[in-house]
């Protein structure tokens, strides 16, 4: 257990920049995606049997563009997805298109929609 307590003290002395360059060498290392805490939560129960298969229940919401005005949507980013730093934030406008939220309720879909394009993004619900 030595070098797990090594390797979280390593981590606690990080900054949030250096630890977002962690994760993504890791998740590019090992070919895995870290899930937003958001979209954990709005999952549901993980023993919930699925609906009828012609309804849908659960929506991503990709950013497709910022469109003009960056800096509200970064800043409706950092809104809608709690937990993200400026930086994860601008990472995320930037690289549209891109996942804001994954498997979200349609109302929580529809809710961050309306708040990113008000913003003047150009986004779409799958």
């Amino acid at each position: 257990m030595a070098n797990v307590d090594e390797l979280l003290e390593t981590i606690g002395g990080m900054t949030l920049l250096e630890l977002s360059e962690f994760v993504k060498a890791f998740e590019d290392k090992f070919d895995v995606k870290a899930a937003a805490p958001v979209a954990v939560a709005a999952a549901g129960p993980a023993g919930a049997a699925p609906e009828a298969a012609d309804e849908q229940d659960e929506f991503d919401v990709v950013l497709e563009s910022a469109g003009d005005k960056k800096i509200q949507v970064i800043k409706v980013v950092r809104e809608i997805v709690s937990g993200l730093g400026l930086k994860e934030a601008k990472d995320l406008v930037e690289g549209a298109p891109k996942a804001i939220l994954e498997k979200v309720a349609k109302d929580a879909a529809e809710a961050a929609k309306a708040k990113l394009e008000e913003a003047g993004a150009k986004v779409a619900v799958k």
